[in-house]
């Protein structure tokens, strides 16, 4: 268990509460800052010294950090990262004054040679969460704007990062997601979702055909990392009057040459 000083407590226990809060909630965003400034996980030993903490002050601001989302923590090597409540708060600042990120200019590219919406996004625990989205020039709008939670078991972008994460964590979700019914044809039978995700894996490519929405279909691929695990999944999205199935797979060559664009310009997390 971790000890507290007699200095460090004084330390932080000021004459008014209002400014004990304010300064944690201070030196908490400090850590978020150097965590951001300094890609790559750190252990919080690094993060107290660079911020001139006590030790256990830094840990138990992590371990807040952690529980509300916006640190992860690596179990095996006790380092911590920024985590995605970070990424979704700055999603939504950039998605509210139209800023164009780093994957914007990969996407609209692919969507002037398919004709219809390009979406990126990334695992966000037992969800997948959209990061960005650029529409196509025809009618029916995709509804999965940056920030949006999707389930991983419906959708082309879930199903694509759950068969190509890391295999531990492949495992965990094929045997723990809740396989919830979003539409009429969502697949709920654990066996024949563990068999999809084979089918993903074998082909490399994913499929949805008005699993998530009905009207809706899509083909999506993942966007590997150098140990060919996903970090990302890119989808081509359309209705169903005005794609079949195949040709959404006639998109592949497209979605595989942004997928392998976004590998290079992609930050890891």
């Amino acid at each position: 268990m971790t000890s507290i000083t007699a200095d460090e407590t004084s330390a932080e226990k000021p004459g008014k509460s209002g400014t004990a809060k304010s300064d944690m909630v201070g030196k908490a965003l400090s850590l978020l800052v150097m965590l951001g400034d300094d890609p790559g996980a750190t252990t919080a030993a690094d993060l107290s010294r660079r911020a001139d903490l006590p030790f256990s002050t830094a840990y138990r601001l992590l371990q807040s950090l952690q529980r509300a989302g916006f640190v992860d923590f690596e179990p095996e090597g006790k380092k911590y990262s920024l985590g995605l409540r970070v990424f979704q708060l700055g999603l939504y600042v950039s998605n509210s004054l139209g800023y164009a990120g780093t994957a914007n200019p990969v996407l609209t590219r692919l969507t002037e040679k398919t004709q219809e919406a390009s979406i990126l996004a990334v695992a966000d625990e037992d969800r997948f969460l959209t990061v960005a989205k650029v529409d196509g020039p025809k009618a029916f709008r995709v509804t999965s704007d940056p920030g949006y939670r999707g389930h991983l078991h419906c959708s082309a972008v879930g199903k694509a990062l759950v068969a190509f994460a890391a295999e531990d964590e492949r495992e965990r979700l094929v045997e723990t997601l809740e396989l919830e019914p979003v539409a009429p044809k969502s697949i709920t039978d654990r066996n024949e979702f563990r068999a999809e995700i084979e089918r993903v894996r074998t082909q490399g490519y994913a499929l949805m055909d008005e699993e998530n929405e009905v009207g809706m279909r899509a083909v999506a691929v993942p966007v590997l990392d150098s140990d060919g695990h996903a970090i990302a999944a890119i989808a081509c999205s359309a209705p169903t009057v005005r794609m079949t199935l195949d040709e959404l797979v006639d998109q592949l060559p497209a979605l595989r040459e942004a997928a392998g664009e976004l590998a290079a310009r992609l930050p890891r997390r």
